[in-house]
């Protein structure tokens, strides 16, 4: 009787499209392995496997969460946020190095990181806000994905209007790194905040916005009015 990892890879490798999987590959930037499975389809597998893995201890669902990780392949990466995120109401404080250690290991494109910490990450971190020192030390990292996660996962609670300082302190260590994906990610998360906290948003970035990089501050001040980002579009 196979596995449910093996059920979980015939059943991916059965509704694989290659067409859908070189447009996949030429989307990302960076190299990415992929079946080539509609993300409708792999929400509906997760649904599948969670209610199969209701019996699981949490140890044991995270145990099929890191054999999915290592696999490399998006559809596994999002099943294994999918499934752990489904557990997010017996999580720790201690889940958080789990889920930094995943980032740190496994992590290697922008749509696992997000898919990861935007839901998982985010929900842990308004569960155990002591992890948040945790997070702030993400942003140190020497891996792109790390630096980027500290911040896509305070997009949720960002969202909510939780955290708005964190917001600040991330943003302000990110707040000149090079990479692109860490600008998206730190003014996307800005973005979310804006959404409870515009006018203190709008007050950071004019404070910040000679040193942002333009990529950080267009995402950030995105849903802000039309008259505050023309001015703090204004060189």
């Amino acid at each position: 009787m196979p596995t449910i990892l093996e059920t979980i890879r015939q059943t991916l490798a059965q509704r694989a499209d290659p067409a859908r999987r070189e447009g996949t590959r030429r989307f990302f930037k960076e190299p990415v392995e992929a079946y080539g499975v509609a993300a409708p389809q792999v929400k509906a597998l997760a649904r599948e496997i969670i209610r199969e893995t209701k019996t699981f201890s949490k140890e044991e669902l995270f145990s099929l969460c890191e054999d999915l990780w290592q696999s490399g392949t998006l559809e596994e990466s999002a099943l294994a946020a999918d499934l752990a995120y489904a557990r997010r109401k017996h999580f720790t404080s201690e889940d958080f190095a789990v889920f930094a250690g995943w980032v740190d290991k496994y992590v290697s494109n922008w749509a696992a990181c997000d898919v990861l910490c935007t839901r998982a990450v985010g929900a842990c971190l308004e569960a155990f806000p002591a992890c948040l020192k945790d997070l702030q030390k993400m942003t140190a990292s020497e891996n792109r994905w790390t630096r980027r996660a500290a911040a896509v996962s305070l997009v949720a609670p960002g969202r909510r209007g939780l955290y708005l300082d964190a917001v600040f302190s991330i943003a302000d260590a990110l707040l000149v790194d090079p990479d692109d994906m860490v600008q998206k990610g730190y003014g996307w998360m800005l973005k979310s905040a804006s959404n409870a906290h515009a006018e203190k948003v709008f007050a950071y970035v004019m404070e910040k916005k000679d040193r942002m990089p333009r990529t950080a501050l267009r995402y950030a001040i995105e849903k802000l009015p039309r008259q505050w980002r023309e001015q703090a579009m204004m060189k």
